[in-house]
């Protein structure tokens, strides 16, 4: 049965006022067949959950620490409960394999374990006698609504990497999810819900520019998160900096891997198929370029190559799916274009993905219906200059660039406008320890090809993949979404309070 998502605005799913004007097909990108469709918001959509948030903001900011607490451990413990049924709601409309799509909820839930030690997150710093009878002490109060925009290749882990801080330090929240695969952020609300959340603390609208134009210019958002391509990074950036909000917005990447002459060359074949191909190849921290100290490049490709010969790609409700289809036929048909760019350009195609076959539920090895697949794609020889390089292609497309130093590979890596995060494998220590000094990247893998940080410390890129100076999650979070306070005091008299034998309580 088609399924209709609207808005969650107050507590509860609050459809458009008769049918909504604009609408969004919702796919499942393993059959390419429609299976719903999402409400567009239009401003006055925008606007109901703007002013939800508002109303809800001052009773939760005014509740107690223990109370936010209580109700962040409850959120955890149902969606840790429950997150099988997440995984698959994710499969459906984006298209990963659910052991993915877990690896992923996994991964918010870390925030949202970080998120539950808010009281010692929130404490302050207190000076006794700063200067004679005076003392002085810092504290940390929330902003009020914030906005949180977020991309469709983590419809649940990344809204976590904010939400959960955001929440826990007192802010509400409005949500704007991608309209690709929208049903997550609803099965989030509805677990805030039932976590004992306040109606309206947690908020919910779909759409496209629209919903996002009147968030950045809303004069009751206080600050904006947003994930997605440099563009649009650059764009929300500019446009909520000028409109007084607070930003952080993450862009794009290009990931590189150095690899030096010493690595371990079957772990390394390993780390990169997997960073590269693991979720199609649509995540920002995928690495997307190879860089190979020769002498070392032929033996490295002829071992990446045999092991994309034996990934198992089909649907990603399929147990054995190693790797499922991209989330639109739109973005497939962009993503393959890019290797006719290739050839065209002059790199070596060694593996093209457009022959890979796609297991299907049958077992034919035939594509299921007119799914959005693209197999494992690898080119060789690779330079600066040419499209599958220079490009952020966010699907299968793996890049060998051969060089002749770990020098030339370290030039080659900072004279790239991205900075997200790069990797080097390596058994030389000293090596290691220059990389990860001398590399203009925000997340640094020695050894490990995917450096996404553990929710207590931030996530974050340099140049074009960030802007704004707050990186995501961790003590950056914390900071982002609060505004610091220093207090100086001076009491000129000493204070007696009554008799109370009772046990004390927080409240």
């Amino acid at each position: 049965m088609s399924k209709h998502i609207t808005h969650w605005i107050g507590g509860r799913s609050v459809a458009t006022a008769g049918a909504a004007p604009r609408r969004g097909d919702i796919f499942d990108p393993a059959t390419g067949r429609i299976t719903g469709q999402v409400d567009f918001a239009e401003t006055t959509e925008v606007d109901q959950a703007v002013a939800a948030a508002v109303s809800a903001f001052g009773d939760w900011r005014n509740a107690s620490v223990a109370k936010r607490t209580a109700v962040l451990f409850a959120f955890r413990e149902l969606l840790n409960n429950r997150k099988d049924e997440l995984a698959s709601i994710i499969v459906a409309e984006h298209g990963k394999v659910h052991t993915d799509a877990l690896g992923e909820i996994g991964r918010g839930l870390e925030v949202v374990e970080y998120a539950c030690g808010i009281p010692q997150l929130l404490m302050g710093g207190f000076t006794e006698q700063a200067s004679t009878g005076i003392d002085v002490y810092s504290i940390r109060q929330p902003l009020g609504p914030v906005a949180i925009i977020s991309p469709f290749n983590f419809p649940a882990m990344v809204p976590m990497w904010f939400f959960p801080i955001a929440i826990a330090a007192g802010n509400s929240v409005v949500l704007k999810p991608s309209e690709k695969d929208p049903s997550a952020s609803l099965f989030l609300a509805e677990l805030w819900k039932e976590a004992g959340l306040p109606d309206g603390v947690f908020n919910v609208v779909h759409g496209d520019k629209v919903a996002v134009d009147r968030l950045l210019e809303h004069p009751d958002i206080k600050s904006v998160s947003f994930v997605g391509s440099t563009p649009i990074a650059r764009y929300v950036y500019e446009t909520g900096t000028r409109y007084g909000k607070r930003i952080q917005a993450l862009g794009g990447a290009k990931n590189h891997m150095l690899v030096l002459p010493d690595a371990d060359l079957d772990l390394t074949a390993d780390a990169a198929v997997n960073a590269g191909f693991g979720s199609a190849g649509e995540r920002c921290m995928a690495v997307s370029v190879l860089v190979a100290v020769d002498p070392i490049g032929d033996e490295l490709v002829e071992k990446v190559k045999k092991r994309m010969a034996d990934l198992t790609v089909g649907p990603g409700a399929m147990t054995e799916s190693e790797m499922g289809p991209l989330v639109t036929g739109q973005h497939r048909d962009k993503v393959t274009s890019y290797v006719e760019s290739g050839l065209a350009d002059g790199a070596e195609l060694v593996v093209d993905g457009r022959k890979h076959p796609i297991t299907s539920e049958d077992h034919t090895g035939e594509p299921t219906a007119e799914g959005f697949w693209l197999g494992p794609t690898l080119f060789d020889h690779v330079k600066p200059g040419m499209s599958v390089y220079n490009d952020e292609i966010f699907g299968p497309v793996l890049a060998v660039v051969r060089v002749a130093s770990y020098q030339e590979g370290l030039e080659l890596i900072n004279a790239n406008p991205y900075g997200n995060g790069t990797a080097i494998f390596t058994n030389d220590g000293g090596a290691a320890r220059r990389f990860q000094y001398e590399v203009e990247a925000g997340m640094i893998g020695i050894n490990v090809p995917i450096p996404v940080p553990v929710a207590y410390y931030s996530f974050g890129g340099w140049k074009s993949s960030l802007f704004g100076d707050s990186h995501a999650y961790g003590r950056d979070g914390v900071h982002f979404f609060t505004r610091g306070k220093a207090v100086t005091q001076r009491w000129l008299d000493p204070s007696h309070g009554g008799i109370n034998l009772g046990f004390p309580t927080n409240n």
